[in-house]
């Protein structure tokens, strides 16, 4: 999060579709609607326009895990039981932006548990998640174009948000400049789309356009942000000390330096304020280690290069001749490659009077 992060063009289909979405689960929940009212027909006079109708429908006829999603949905439409408090957890969920707002409404530990099911409980982790595993990255994607009007034809699709974010947050516009990773200013590669506030447990976000964060693979392996939650359960205010990629982000708030001795990266915040947040993101992301890492690799990179130009093309064995390089480095440095920030922050370390003076030294040894 070391630069600012945007949302794309397409961001309206999928606001659409999350809308969408919790309009299904009202209907389900809707105290006089059962199992035996679940048919097209009645698809096509509770929501608004036929297109929307007929692709929810086609949703219904697919199968998780062989039982099909309209078994789910009718699961939940004969829980009368269950449907208030799913119905009442639903909205709760769906309004993320309150939570990055002064005193934000409490935010629910997850699923009714003491009220649902263990069959209810899958039925709603298989309806929800259906939006983005058998709707966004299906071959025919949303049943909206990219501004959220209804569409059968060229709806929007995982590849097409992917492809979209990466155009809005590509540093350098010259061709096949390398990408950088919004969350650890990495290589982007080939990027995979994480839900930030976990699908597992918010299925409800599966297609919310604030949830939807590509990152680099590393990032979102398991060993960094992977399924980790990112806000602290059971407490009042959840998301109080933590960044949010579009409600909160972090840009701006945290700085990179170096302890000198072992040519370590530490990560700490601008401002107190942001102390347990920054923290919090470090430790999600394992930004420290990871810097550091690659602050060595690249420190005897630069190393390796100084030798070599004294060695094979007569640079000049002083402090003043090697400072002179590593100016004239810092210069070309560009902020749009990956690992700008802890590339700046060797040749700072290398500029350092006794770092200079102890290349010079070794340098002049035979």
């Amino acid at each position: 999060m070391l630069r600012a992060i945007n949302t794309v063009p397409c961001t309206p289909a999928l606001n659409a579709c999350r809308q969408l979405q919790v309009q299904l689960f009202e209907w389900l929940c809707d105290p006089v609607v059962g199992p035996q009212d679940l048919t097209q027909a009645n698809l096509r006079v509770r929501f608004n326009t036929q297109i929307e109708a007929d692709w929810l429908w086609g949703l219904l006829q697919k199968a998780d895990k062989s039982v099909t999603l309209l078994t789910h949905a009718q699961t939940l439409a004969g829980s009368p039981r269950a449907k208030a408090p799913l119905r009442a957890w639903v909205h709760a969920v769906s309004n993320v932006p309150a939570q990055f707002e002064a005193n934000p409404p409490v935010w629910p530990a997850g699923l009714p548990n003491l009220v649902l099911t263990a069959a209810e409980k899958t039925a709603v982790g298989s309806l929800a998640l259906c939006f983005y595993t058998k709707g966004l990255k299906a071959t025919q994607g949303l049943p909206y174009a990219s501004n959220g009007v209804p569409t059968t034809m060229a709806g929007v699709t995982y590849s097409r948000f992917v492809q979209e974010f990466r155009d809005a947050h590509r540093a350098s516009l010259v061709r096949h400049a390398r990408e950088v990773c919004v969350l650890c200013g990495g290589p982007l590669g080939s990027p995979e789309v994480d839900h930030w506030i976990l699908e597992s447990a918010f299925p409800i976000l599966s297609v919310c356009g604030l949830n939807l964060l590509p990152a680099c693979g590393e990032c979102n392996s398991p060993a960094y942000k992977g399924q980790k939650p990112v806000f602290a359960e059971n407490t009042p205010s959840a998301f109080a000390d933590w960044f949010h990629p579009y409600c909160r982000p972090a840009n701006g708030a945290f700085q990179l330096s170096y302890v000198a001795h072992n040519a370590e990266v530490v990560v700490s915040a601008v401002n107190v304020i942001d102390v347990n947040k920054v923290n919090n993101l470090n430790e999600l992301l394992c930004l420290e280690s990871r810097w550091t890492r690659e602050f060595k690799a690249q420190y005897e990179t630069v190393w390796g290069q100084v030798k070599k130009l004294v060695r094979v093309h007569r640079l000049t064995a002083t402090s003043a001749a090697i400072a002179g390089y590593i100016q004239t480095q810092q210069a070309a440095l560009l902020q749009t490659e990956p690992h700008f920030h802890v590339h700046q922050l060797v040749l700072t370390a290398v500029l350092e009077p006794a770092r200079l003076a102890a290349w010079e030294a070794e340098l002049r040894m035979p």
